[in-house]
């Protein structure tokens, strides 16, 4: 009999929630037409994807005019970060500046050159050095140019969440653009109050139980696009050509309104998961690093490592004993390398190298959490077992 599984990679992707697949399977079958389409077919789902936009744009307090669908996350901030991003009254943007623990598909997939990009620092917390972005700003707008800052609201692997109202001051001070990577926030922690004074948020359906292959642009009030990436066509107001992914956004739809709706008693109830975990982690192995410790996470999110406890080895035992988690983001192709986020944060190598991430979502339950402790405990025994014998 195969041992039970316990699923804890949730900033991975999400299992999609049984309301979503049904409404998703109905939009497959019942919902045959083109939504660019003028006959009754294509208007049914042109009005499916229309009223998917009003649960989105709610994940960010924004109106649903304001959202651009896309094929996920990486669209989005790809398109964003294009130099396609402007606010009316504000020069286009001619220098970018990035957070250095920021997803690959920000720091690698903008379209700024090297020399108008600019990385910036972030603490031992991983939170970003505000002092730092205001003076580069100030030093910016001295000079006459216009800045486009990116900085997420909550990183991938170790949750941290950052100070987006206290950057949006800033960049509203000093005449810059704002975008905000809130993949991994939204619906885990509110960002509706941090919309103003941001140009752009991006977003993925199935970090929040929607199907893999949806995303979506949130503009801001006062903010325009240029045509993005994908062109050929006016589907999404001009904004993203190509035929709308219909079901898709229909769920995208469904599971923003079930995260958004759930998000208080969630966040109160996985903040104790994990917390509990993370207890359990520190009692088993109490050499262990947690990582953002000192910062406000998500949640959801625990990132520790256990000095002398390779990634790879962990990873392994763990999954044959049932247990999935990550060493950290889920866009290396399955390759277990040294954590870029980690290194920002001044982490030593040999640490990060056995960094592990449990990240838990809606369909999370306390036995999860007993079943990674009890897996986690027969790993570092055997751990520690090594070392004795070594010593």
């Amino acid at each position: 009999m195969e041992r039970a599984r316990a699923y804890l990679d949730h900033n991975a992707t999400s299992a999609l929630r049984p309301e979503v697949a049904e409404a998703v399977l109905r939009a497959l079958v019942e919902l045959p037409g083109n939504p660019s389409s003028v006959h009754r077919e294509g208007r049914a789902a042109r009005a499916a994807v229309e009223a998917a936009r009003a649960p989105v744009a709610a994940l960010a307090g924004a109106a649903a005019s304001r959202v651009v669908f896309t094929s996920g996350g990486t669209e989005a901030a790809n398109a964003v970060l294009s130099g396609a991003l402007r606010r009316r009254g504000v020069p286009a943007p001619t220098r970018l500046l990035i957070g250095a623990t920021e997803h690959p598909c920000c720091l690698q997939g903008h379209g700024f050159p090297a020399e108008a990009t600019e990385i910036l620092p972030v603490d031992g917390d991983g939170v970003l050095r505000l002092d730092v972005l205001e003076a580069r700003l100030s030093g910016l707008a001295a000079r006459g140019g216009t800045a486009l800052v990116s900085i997420q609201a909550a990183n991938n692997e170790t949750g941290v969440v950052q100070p987006l109202s206290r950057v949006a001051a800033f960049t509203c001070q000093y005449g810059a653009l704002l975008h905000s990577d809130a993949v991994q926030a939204a619906g885990r922690v509110s960002i509706a109050r941090n919309i103003t004074g941001i140009d752009a948020l991006t977003l993925s359906g199935h970090k929040l139980g929607a199907p893999k292959g949806v995303g979506a642009i949130v503009l801001g009030e006062d903010a325009t696009l240029e045509p993005g990436l994908i062109r050929g066509g006016g589907q999404e107001a001009r904004l993203r050509a190509g035929t709308e992914n219909v079901a898709g956004i229909v769920g995208f739809g469904v599971a923003a309104e079930a995260a958004l709706a759930a998000l208080p008693a969630e966040a109160l109830r996985l903040g104790a998961l994990r917390d509990a975990i993370e207890a359990g982690v520190r009692a088993r192995a109490p050499d262990a690093v947690v990582f953002g410790a000192g910062a406000e996470r998500l949640p959801n999110t625990l990132c520790f490592a256990v000095p002398g406890l390779k990634a790879e080895t962990a990873l392994i035992a763990l999954d044959l004993d049932g247990i999935a988690v990550s060493s950290g983001a889920a866009c290396a192709s399955g390759k277990v390398s040294r954590s870029g986020v980690l290194a920002a944060m001044g982490v030593d190598p040999a640490l990060s190298a056995g960094a592990l991430r449990v990240s838990l979502g809606w369909n999370s339950r306390e036995e999860d959490g007993e079943r990674f402790l009890a897996a986690f405990d027969r790993l570092v025994s055997s751990l520690y077992k090594r070392r004795e014998r070594a010593a």
